[in-house]
């Protein structure tokens, strides 16, 4: 086990320092590959970015606690980022090459080539603070698939990612992430689809395994029994939630900076192809191993959810196969990791300094030092993956997407009414995270509608103003 697992660490370094023979030494080429990237690469590292250690160990352990209801995460995100694609997404690309800025508070702050800076910096600070967040609880992940099984200390696994991350990132920056993001997206998925196949066979083939999970009470139950509405107002309010969660990838740097390195225009529908591809289908075998997991660990209060996955790989594989599926976890963590730590690299160097940082060398000291702070607050951070990642999700998501949507259908706000909207949004979904109104619908939800409200509504003031004049 212990050498499968690293032989593909090995394999994963390998892919990513290689890298370094293309590098142009160029801050352009560092944060965003030159704008080269081939279509297949996009669409893979963005989906290996996306389904991260959230994905293997958070969504496994909601999906083991909660049942059947969890397929409506699968959905509605899948649904909502499709949804959100059609509009976004060739138009941000387009827009990154007519501003010519290299990171994704960039593009949004100068999307007509106005130079808002005080909306760049703001951009880069809230993309700071939650992209760490978010970076951490990759590690955490990591250091929890570490600790069941291979018996080490919940910290080795944090320390070990931050330095395999750290290597890759500094010999290639993106295009490192890129090329190892895309190796990481076949490993995921080969692992959880011999752990989801062998579970199935195990216990008599699909229908078997239908009869075992309807003997759970409540497990097959299609909405959960915890929400704070019942009937259709309630189910309508939990799937809805989840359709904003997947419009909130918009609102993800680390993600749509793959989009924005396209080598071409045109190849965008390539690249989401290839994208929701690996994305649905790797979303549906992590869904049916965590609905798998619960007949094999029934005793529900006896060790943490989010320890399915590697807890049931070691009960049901070889040795060499859990080896894959730790490596498939670890792959999950630092693809995410590495591109949240470059995102808070660029936001530092690019959005929130005064003097952009043109020198490579500083850009690569940068990088290491996020990834030492984000290794710091994973190992003092007690909150579960899943939490984090939403909360850090949400977050941005409020903060971005409603002024992304507005710039992307031809509207020019001002630059102190988009800070209001990113400020409101923001903040709205903060407070309805901290007063506990997450457990009634996701807070992206009423973050984003706040947003957009803003900016919506500031449109008739400013006419109302200009008619008064």
């Amino acid at each position: 086990m212990v050498y499968s697992f690293i032989g593909f660490l090995l394999l994963f370094s390998l892919i990513g320092l290689s890298s370094f023979w293309h590098s142009r030494g160029t801050k352009e080429d560092y944060y965003m590959a030159s704008s080269s990237v081939r279509p297949w690469l996009v669409g893979l590292s963005a989906v290996a970015t996306n389904n991260s250690g959230y994905m293997f160990i958070g969504v496994i352990g909601y999906t083991y606690a909660t049942g059947l209801a969890s397929i409506w995460l699968m959905i509605g995100w899948i649904t909502g980022d499709f949804l959100s694609s059609l509009y976004i997404h060739q138009r941000l690309r387009n827009a990154t090459s007519a501003s010519g800025e290299l990171s994704y508070a960039g593009v949004i702050s100068n999307w007509y080539g106005q130079q808002h800076s005080s909306l760049q910096r703001l951009i880069g600070i809230i993309s700071l603070v939650f992209l760490l967040t978010y970076a951490s609880a990759q590690l955490v992940a990591g250091g929890k698939a570490l600790h069941v099984l291979l018996a080490w200390p919940l910290w080795s696994g944090a320390v070990a990612g931050a330095v395999l991350v750290s290597l890759y990132c500094f010999a290639g920056g993106i295009r490192a992430s890129i090329w190892t993001d895309a190796a990481q997206s076949v490993v995921m998925i080969f692992a959880m689809g011999i752990l989801l196949f062998i579970a199935l066979i195990n216990l008599g083939g699909l229908s078997s395994a239908v009869e075992q999970m309807r003997s759970v009470e409540g497990f097959m139950d299609w909405l959960p029994k915890d929400r704070v509405f019942s009937g259709w107002i309630g189910g309508t309010l939990f799937i809805g939630g989840w359709l904003f969660a997947g419009l909130s990838v918009i609102g993800q740097p680390h993600i749509m900076v793959r989009f924005m390195a396209l080598n071409n225009l045109d190849n965008m529908r390539q690249a989401k192809i290839w994208y929701y591809l690996f994305f649905t289908l790797f979303y549906c075998l992590a869904t049916g191993v965590g609905m798998l997991s619960r007949i094999y660990l029934p005793d529900v209060g006896s060790f943490d959810a989010e320890l399915a996955l590697p807890t049931m790989a070691q009960y049901l594989l070889p040795s060499v196969l859990v080896g894959l599926i730790l490596a498939g976890i670890f792959a999950a963590t630092m693809s995410t990791a590495d591109s949240l730590v470059l995102s808070c690299s660029a936001s530092i160097t690019h959005d929130i300094l005064p003097h952009k940082i043109e020198k490579t060398w500083l850009l690569k000291l940068t990088t290491i030092m996020i990834t030492g702070i984000a290794l710091l607050i994973a190992l003092t951070n007690n909150q579960n993956v899943f939490s984090m990642v939403i909360m850090a999700w949400s977050g941005l998501a409020s903060a971005f997407a409603p002024l992304l949507i507005f710039l992307c259908f031809g509207k020019q706000p001002s630059q102190a009414i988009s800070i209001t909207a990113m400020l409101v949004g923001f903040a709205v979904a903060l407070v309805w995270r901290a007063y506990d109104l997450h457990v009634m619908v996701y807070e992206g939800l009423p973050g984003i509608v706040s947003g957009l409200c803003v900016l919506y509504f500031s449109r008739f003031i400013s006419g109302q103003n200009r008619l008064k004049q």
